[in-house]
């Protein structure tokens, strides 16, 4: 069986299919459910960010499976599979694993080298392990991908300067108003991303600092932690009156602020203008928002052109994760040999061994006037025609292991011989 990744990322995607596509943190598990159901996805594995949505699968037959996750897409995002044909990228095998290795590695991130995909491959799989879709094969892929990305981050520069998209947001408001200095923020959110915009703005000088929250309570931790203080939604309109600045990234599903209350709000401005840097996917802030007189709204396509230039200020350190990438998909076929060939082998070995002593047994009779050398002579007689016979699958299976050549060898084996080769299913850590 192989393994897949289909998916759509920023790469490939602007900002507009990204959000219809996103699947938000709690629909994750309804998401695995539903495409586990598919006859073609043996295990399956769901990344949503805002920069990327992936759908890794071990897969039973490859052009139908690939359709499934197609369909599953587009479905979500209430689209034509053709709409979304041009954006599209399919990996196998290899390439699928070199991808997941990048991707937790940060060197297929928007902001190269970020933290924060670590931490949401690991969300990820740690779905997908709740569910049981990712264990015979996924698991050990995503187990192995994260020390793929903390090795990259140990062993090079890869996130020694780089920008998160909460520290990257913050830098983009900074440039386009010349500086934050005693500046009035307002932060919509108190989420990874949003904590990580207070947290870049605390230290950037600013004049007051205003964390907005459905849930009051959390908006008031994050508040007291940066030194600013809380409201709620409702206060929400108040509060961009007198605002310099809104960044906002909540996990909203449908958009927070929509063009008429900006309307509403910026007739209350004076005349002052105002910045909205919106990091959300789904977006919170309504598109139509760009033609109210008076507002600069900047969203991730924006901030994707703001930190390109940092992918040629690391280009040294992706030539060295790349490296990285690798030597660790290297460990991982080897790792992968052993895990599927040893097994099979051994058990192709003990079937042929129960065979040769059932049938040395049924001829108990034939062999009673043998004497001890001659009972020896047969032994390793029958013992060598079965390990002749054995010898060459038994190669040609180790050496093409990890391939979808090796994949076909050992199936046809564990079908004809009637081999149980599953390794034990991972268990959640």
């Amino acid at each position: 069986m192989s393994v897949i990744v289909v998916g759509l990322n920023h790469h490939t995607a602007p900002v507009e299919l990204l959000e219809r596509v996103a699947v938000p943190a709690q629909q994750l598990e309804k998401a695995l459910e539903s495409l586990a159901k598919h006859e073609h996805l043996a295990e399956v594995v769901l990344l949503s960010t805002c920069n990327r949505t992936e759908v890794y699968a071990r897969c039973r037959r490859f052009h139908p499976a690939v359709q499934d996750i197609r369909h599953f897409l587009a479905d979500h995002a209430s689209a034509h599979p053709d709409e979304l044909a041009d954006h599209v990228y399919t990996y196998h095998d290899d390439a699928a694993i070199a991808h997941l290795f990048g991707v937790s590695a940060g060197v297929d991130s928007m902001i190269v080298g970020e933290s924060e995909i670590l931490g949401q491959v690991r969300e990820a799989w740690a779905a997908a392990q709740r569910l049981r879709t990712a264990t015979q094969l996924l698991g050990p892929v995503f187990r192995h991908a994260l020390e793929v990305g903390k090795r990259a981050r140990t062993e090079t520069g890869i996130g020694r300067h780089a920008a998160s998209v909460s520290s990257a947001a913050v830098a983009l408001a900074g440039e386009r108003l010349g500086s934050l200095g005693g500046r009035r923020i307002l932060v919509l959110g108190a989420g990874e991303v949003a904590q990580g915009m207070a947290v870049a703005l605390s230290g950037a000088g600013v004049g007051e600092i205003v964390v907005a929250n459905r849930t009051v309570a959390r908006a008031a931790e994050l508040a007291d932690r940066v030194g600013g203080r809380a409201v709620g939604l409702d206060d929400v309109p108040d509060e961009l009156a007198v605002a310099d600045v809104l960044l906002s990234s909540t996990g909203a599903t449908g958009l927070v602020l929509d063009r008429g209350e900006m309307e509403g709000v910026m007739a209350r401005r004076d005349g002052k203008a105002l910045l909205v840097v919106d990091v959300a996917v789904p977006r919170d802030v309504d598109p139509g928002v760009r033609t109210v007189f008076g507002v600069t709204l900047l969203d991730m396509d924006d901030l994707k052109a703001f930190v390109e230039h940092s992918l040629a200020q690391r280009e040294r350190e992706v030539v060295k994760v790349r490296r990285i990438i690798t030597d660790e998909l290297d460990r991982f076929r080897a790792e992968r040999t052993a895990r599927e060939v040893a097994p099979l082998v051994t058990a192709l070995r003990a079937r042929a061994e129960e065979i040769r002593r059932a049938e040395l047994d049924r001829h108990r009779s034939k062999l009673e006037g043998l004497d001890d050398g001659e009972r020896r002579a047969v032994e390793a007689l029958t013992r060598g025609i079965v390990n002749k016979l054995l010898h060459d699958p038994t190669v040609r299976v180790k050496e093409s292991a990890g391939t979808a050549r090796g994949e076909l060898y050992a199936d046809a084996l564990g079908t004809l011989f009637d081999l149980s080769s599953e390794p034990a299913a991972d268990a959640a850590d």
